[in-house]
This record gives C-alpha cells, structure tokens and sequence, in this order.
C-alpha cells in the first residue's frame, strides 16, 4: 500500500515541478465566536455542529492533529493533499506523505534530525478576544508528553479589512503583579470574572505587524484575523474565567495540567514566564515589524517584494512575497514550505492558483500549496496573470537544520 501512495505522490511531484496541492483544513473552537473572515460561508461557519463550536481556525500545511477534547475526529487538524487526475479527485494526508517520502518532501537532513513537518501554522479569526492564556514551556509540557509552544503572529492586511469586535491583545502582567495576584485570581475562578486583566496591558492591534509570543507568556488575542506561525502543539493553559460575559472552563486551565496539580497553585502559576511576562519593556521586545528579505531597490525591479514577517525563531519563520501585476519571478529559498495566496491570482510552476471568493464547507481550493526542498532551492516560477492586482502568498518554514 505505500509503495502505491508513494508512487501516487512522486507522480504528482513529477507533473506540478515539485509542488503539492493542499485541500482547506477546516477547525473549531468550542469556547469561540467565529468572526467570519476566512472565505468560509455564513451557513457553514457551524458545519460540525453547535456543540463542537463554531470553525474559527484554518490549519496551513498541518500534520498537527487539533487537541479539541472528546468527539474529535482523527483527522481533525491535518492536512490532505489533493491529487487530481482524469477527472477523479484522491486525496492523501500530507502527515503520511512526509512518512513515506520525507526524503523527498522535506530533505534527508531534515528528516533525520526533525522526524518530520516540525511547524504549525494558522489562520485564526473571532468575533471577539480569546481567553487570557498560556502555552507552557518544555520543563511543564515535558510532565504531560509534550514540548513546550513559541508562537508569533502576523495580521495580514487583506484578511483585515474589518477589525471585528475588539483588535486589542492583553499581554503579559504589569511590572509589580506579585504570584499572590495571579494566585487568588485563580483560586476566584468560580466567582464569575476572577480579575486577571486588572494585571494586564492591551495593545492595540495594527494590520501588517505582528508579535513574538514565547512559551510562558500570558495572552489573550484581539479580533483581528492573525497568522499564527508556531511550534507543533495543540496545548495550553487558560488563565481568564470569564471573556465576553461567557464562562470558560476550568477544565480549560488544567487540560495539559498532570491531575496532581489541578489545585496546587504554586505549580499553575510556575507555569507563567514570570520575568518575561513582567518585562518593563515588553512591546519593544515582542512587537515585530516586516523587514526586507533581500534590499527592495534591487528586486522592486525584478516584478516583486518580499519581506520576513516572522523571524528571530530557530524554530519557525515565514514570509511575505507579492508579485506585482502581469510579471514572473524565480523565487529561490533554502528549505521545503507551506504557502497560501491571500490576494490575487496565477501560476506556481503550472499550477493554478489564486485566493477564492467564497469557499464552501468541504470543497477544494486553489490557494494552497506545499513547495518539496529541491523545488525551493532550485526556485519556482511565480507568475501574476492579473492585469491590475499584485499576488500575495504567506510562506512559512519549519526549524533550521
């Protein structure tokens, strides 16, 4: 059987130059309000049911499976691969393509120091803010079977032409909160609103930046539609028991809590980064501008812009191309990564591909793709068809080799 899948993905490999289409990953959120900025129809935004919550995430180049508790399905959070031919449509999740072509995906090297696609990337989108939480660090995620959660995030523009209900993030804790603080909010979990935000400062949130979230740092993400580009765990650690007049769980504080610390407070709030999330500076130091991935003055030129929106991480980092209107590029990068057109139409290599309208529940898109390691070194071939818009594509990577 795998000999078969793998002569199925080296085929598709061998007819798009090294590129694999990607089908919409789809994912809910039981304590969220969809906020309806991903393409995805009004009626479908609850496709899964109302009791598995509303489809507020799309997963990007996933072999992550989504952690969303009892009655999730298996392949929740992954990935397919869309495999079109004669008519007739297979698809193959990109988990178990990297396992039985890893090599060739994602390079020798990387396979054997990694074991895999070590990166998870993101579309979030909400009506309001999400609850004020964290996602823990090795020495805690270790105690449950995991590794520890850096993110960052980036607001691209054109997701953000509405900034929904509250384009603010509550991060870390004012200079002075002591753990007795953080400690009685907790313990005031049952009381209705335990006050944490009274610790906090919100930010007001700006379309085309973007934040360093490390492990460790408390956070509760604003309205706008954010990329979150991060390491490959579901988990964390809610610290907020009310959002939105809505009650959330405490369930939700102890999900990646080992059950003999459920109650001890000294070990949740060990939890927290307490220097970093006291940091007087803390914008300066997590606030992220784009900066050029190569002198604009000498691409502009070349028909296209490319900038690091995600950067600074050995573990992740992404990028922003827009190729200008009626021009082809050769992009060149030094490792395999995932992509999705966020404006725009054209070509990768000979394949179509373009940012839809309206995307209904279950149907295929042509905004998604995966570039294998020798296609991204020897470079692909980007061409904007449109007369008048630019294409613009995020591309995130995996850890440096």
């Amino acid at each position: 059987m795998n000999s078969e899948r793998k002569s199925l993905i080296l085929k598709e490999l061998e007819k798009n130059q090294g590129i694999l289409r990607l089908a919409p990953c789809w994912v809910p959120r039981a304590f969220m309000v969809p906020g309806g900025r991903l393409k995805l129809r009004s009626q479908d935004l609850y496709a899964l049911g109302v009791h598995r919550g509303g489809i507020d995430e799309r997963w990007l180049a996933s072999t992550t499976k989504a952690d969303n508790g009892p009655g999730t399905p298996e392949d929740e959070g992954l990935s397919y691969i869309v495999i079109e031919e004669n008519g007739r449509i297979e698809k193959i999740l990109l988990k178990e393509a990297i396992e039985i072509a890893g090599d060739i995906i994602l390079g020798k090297e990387v396979m054997e120091k990694f074991g895999g696609w070590m990166v998870l990337t993101k579309f979030f989108d909400n009506q309001g803010p999400i609850p004020f939480h964290v996602h823990l660090m090795d020495e805690h995620a270790k105690k449950v079977g995991k590794l520890g959660k850096d993110e960052a995030y980036y607001f691209p523009p054109q997701l953000n032409t509405k900034f929904n209900n509250f384009p603010y993030t509550f991060f870390g804790l004012e200079p002075g909160t002591t753990k007795e603080d953080i400690k009685k909010c907790l313990k005031d979990w049952d009381k209705g609103d335990n006050g944490i935000l009274y610790y906090s400062k919100a930010y007001k949130l700006k379309p085309g930046t973007g934040w360093r979230v490390p492990a460790g740092i408390l956070h509760a993400p604003g309205s706008l539609v954010t990329y979150e580009v991060q390491k490959p765990y579901d988990l964390y650690s809610m610290f907020q028991s009310l959002v939105e007049d809505r009650p959330v769980s405490r369930d939700l504080l102890v999900k990646d809590v080992p059950k003999e610390f459920h109650y001890d407070f000294d070990y949740l709030v060990s939890i927290l980064n307490w220097e970093e999330n006291t940091d007087p500076e803390f914008m300066k130091n997590h606030y992220v501008e784009p900066k050029p991935a190569k002198e604009e003055k000498d691409i502009i030129e070349e028909g296209y812009i490319e900038k690091w929106v995600v950067y600074g991480w050995k573990d992740f980092s992404a990028k922003e191309l827009t190729v200008f209107p009626r021009r082809s590029v050769i992009i060149k990068d030094n490792s395999a990564y995932g992509a999705i057109v966020v404006q725009g139409r054209g070509l990768i290599n000979n394949l179509t591909i373009e940012s839809p309208t309206l995307i209904k529940y279950g149907d295929l898109t042509q905004d998604e793709f995966f570039v294998t390691l020798e296609s991204a070194k020897n470079g692909v071939k980007i061409s904007n068809t449109s007369q008048v818009e630019n294409l613009v594509i995020l591309k995130h990577f995996g850890p440096e080799v």
